[in-house]
């Protein structure tokens, strides 16, 4: 009976020892794993995080009708629409490819969109004011006065690579992608595209969101006046109210 607890013994402490490393291992693999998720692969995760489940937009409630005694209007409300672009996780080549179908059904629904890019097509050329807001505008992209505009669109075109051959295209991908570089934007706070859009866009935006990714239709409520400056001392007063 002695014997068979001494050889008992060895094995207890065997599956003792194995079951210890069992858990440092499992315990490190944890960590590690930690580790990653918080400190590695923290901001990326976070930012995921705050697109889906919160983005910051604005909503401008509808004002009531001011009438007249006969039931005309003197200041009305019109809704009208807006598009805008958010950050989101998107390669190079779908966020391009995004953003030349919005430009593209822009266009063929006659609406129009921001463009602040100085470099104008067909030909290639600068497009400023004048000299001074020219030589300061390559110098915040390091180019050299000489610098021809083939040499800066080219730039442009492979900065934000834009493997599109066809110089329009090109030109409207840069519309956009020179704007979120400019005035930027993020997974909360989204850039504007559009102030003004026809209701046929924002239906055909509003029901081909698979086409459209990371494209948002704000809608907004707008002041007119059919009779335009009559009694504007009174409706002065009254829009304050409504």
């Amino acid at each position: 009976m002695e014997n068979f607890r001494k050889n008992k013994m060895p094995n207890i402490d065997l599956r003792f020892n194995v079951l210890s490393i069992l858990v440092y291992v499992i315990g490190a693999i944890l960590l590690v794993q930690l580790f990653n998720l918080q400190i590695v692969k923290g901001t990326e995760y976070r930012e995921t995080s705050n697109t889906k489940l919160t983005r910051e937009s604005t909503l401008y409630a509808a004002r009531g009708n001011i009438l007249g005694r006969n039931g005309s209007i003197l200041a009305g409300t019109n809704m009208t629409f807006a598009l805008e672009i958010y950050k989101t996780k998107l390669e190079n080549d779908v966020l391009n490819n995004s953003i030349l179908a919005v430009i593209s059904t822009l266009e063929q629904n006659g609406d129009e969109y921001i463009d602040t890019f100085p470099i104008a097509i067909n030909p290639i050329r600068f497009d400023f004011s004048n000299e001074e807001i020219k030589k300061t505008w390559l110098k915040k992209y390091n180019f050299e006065e000489n610098v021809t505009p083939e040499e800066v669109f080219a730039y442009f075109k492979d900065r934000y690579e834009i493997k599109n051959e066809d110089v329009n295209e090109v030109r409207k991908i840069l519309t956009v992608r020179y704007r979120i570089t400019s005035e930027g934007y993020s997974v909360t706070k989204s850039l504007r595209i559009s102030n003004n859009i026809s209701r046929k866009s924002a239906l055909i935006f509003d029901e081909q969101r698979e086409k459209y990714p990371a494209i948002d239709v704000i809608t907004n409520a707008e002041r007119y006046y059919p009779n335009g400056t009559l009694a504007s001392h009174i409706l002065r007063i009254c829009k304050c109210n409504f």
